[in-house]
């Protein structure tokens, strides 16, 4: 009888200790942050789900790259490495190094976007909303009906509604759309995956209507794995050969390595635009450093040309959507309401649908984030109304795995305490603001109970 158990490919080198907390401790510490978990401290926290951005473990092969990390501030030999690497998966001709993903997200927009001009999406994620509004251009997500009901297993829920791209562009006009973009895996809406199928569709009408097309790339390895999964035509395909297919289709994209780059800072932006390119190096050199360092260390450079590399490797990506779907299936199983079928980063929790009664000027998914530090020391985020004020779709808690960090008991401990919650769920009461930024409001919103 074959062994089901899925078991992490790979052995613990070096260990962090964790410290616990009780939960009059906790209840201090969240008063101290005004019920905002952005605001607390990382000691404080036992198992750190806030987000899988720069949180993972990077490899003993990563770290020896990093020992041979070229500081040249001009034409280090790390950048050509990094470049390397880059166009082997991602194939775009201009590859320019940032400090991290939305400094990517900055460049282009404030490169191609003006004031009064629309950019779908199948959903902008936070940086990437705010980066396109900060030049005073639309933010516009079109994913399809199905992706937008939690409970509806489509396997590819994170797609673009590509009849409403068309009419979009035949409502206001080509010159209105300076890029259209794909987020894979689509964060915001559940950490779904986009199938190759409706990459190609979204990249047909671009190129139709010449309308440049970009992919945030942030997860291609997860959204290329569920591709193998679930699309026909790709299961005897391997992960690098869907990413290179995938990115065919594209002009260009953004990304933070911070995901799929299986490193702890860095980013890029790329392009085959040749004028393009000279624009965006121009406000590169302005905003982030030289072209062949882009803000970021020879060494870090170095991580994100192996890890890009390693995040596609089938061993891992088998591991790393097990693992998610694991904590997903487990806390459903009791009842409680998740986004359906579960991501590959994350779990979301239905916050509106686990908290009935809480409305949602009350932030039910800040709500259940904060009883879930209360009872266990689990640091989430919400991806609702705090987030994304009138442009949320849904009310969520987002569970964010980093990668290679966790063992199986950490995730069975999260499972328990996420039960414990949902079993007095009625006696969680709702949140009001008491600040809020401009932009990006939820890292430093503070709030306290109604």
């Amino acid at each position: 009888m074959p062994v089901k158990t899925i078991y992490e490919p790979f052995r613990i080198k070096s260990v962090e200790p964790i410290r616990g907390t009780t939960r009059a401790e906790r209840e201090s510490m969240l008063r101290e942050a005004h019920y905002n978990l952005f605001l607390l401290k990382a000691d404080d926290v036992l198992i750190d789900l806030l987000t899988d951005s720069g949180t993972g473990a990077m490899s003993t092969h990563q770290w020896a790259g990093i020992m041979e990390g070229d500081e040249s501030y001009a034409g280090s030999r790390s950048f050509q490495n990094f470049k390397s690497s880059i166009q082997d998966i991602f194939g775009f001709k201009h590859v320019m190094p940032t400090h991290q993903g939305r400094a990517a997200e900055r460049i282009l927009f404030q490169t191609m976007c003006k004031a009064g001009d629309i950019v779908p999406n199948n959903t902008h994620f936070d940086t990437t909303r705010a980066n396109v509004e900060f030049t005073g251009a639309e933010a516009l997500d079109l994913q399809i009906p199905e992706g937008k009901i939690p409970d509806n297993r489509y396997p590819f829920k994170g797609n673009m509604d590509v009849a409403a791209l068309e009419a979009l562009i035949q409502k206001v006009g080509k010159e209105k759309i300076p890029l259209a973009m794909l987020t894979v895996t689509n964060n915001s809406g559940g950490g779904q995956p986009v199938s190759m199928e409706n990459t190609r569709a979204v990249s047909t009408i671009c190129r139709k209507h010449g309308i440049p097309f970009y992919i945030d790339a942030c997860r291609f390895a997860e959204n290329a794995y569920f591709i193998k999964l679930r699309e026909a035509g790709y299961a005897d395909k391997t992960p690098k050969e869907i990413a290179q297919e995938m990115f065919s289709l594209a002009d260009g994209c953004t990304m933070s390595a911070k995901k799929d780059g299986m490193a702890n800072i860095g980013g890029f932006l790329c392009t085959n635009d040749d004028r393009l390119a000279q624009r965006e190096s121009d406000l590169l050199i302005l905003t982030e450093g030289y072209p062949t360092y882009g803000g970021l260390a020879g060494r870090d450079l170095e991580a994100v040309a192996i890890g890009v590399q390693e995040a596609l490797d089938i061993d891992y990506l088998k591991y790393r959507i097990s693992s998610t779907a694991y904590l997903g299936n487990k806390i459903s199983e009791h009842g409680v309401p998740i986004v359906q079928p579960p991501g590959g980063h994350a779990i979301y929790i239905d916050a509106k649908a686990f908290l009935p009664h809480v409305p949602v000027e009350q932030f039910p998914g800040v709500a259940l984030a904060a009883e879930l530090y209360l009872e266990g020391g689990i640091r989430a985020v919400e991806i609702g109304s705090l987030m994304f004020a009138a442009a949320a779709k849904m009310e969520l808690v987002r569970l964010a795995i980093p990668r290679r960090v966790y063992t199986q008991s950490h995730i069975d401990y999260v499972v328990e305490v996420i039960l414990d919650v949902w079993e007095r769920r009625e006696q969680i009461k709702g949140l009001k603001l008491t600040y809020e930024a401009p932009f990006l409001r939820h890292f430093t919103a503070k709030l306290e109970p109604v």
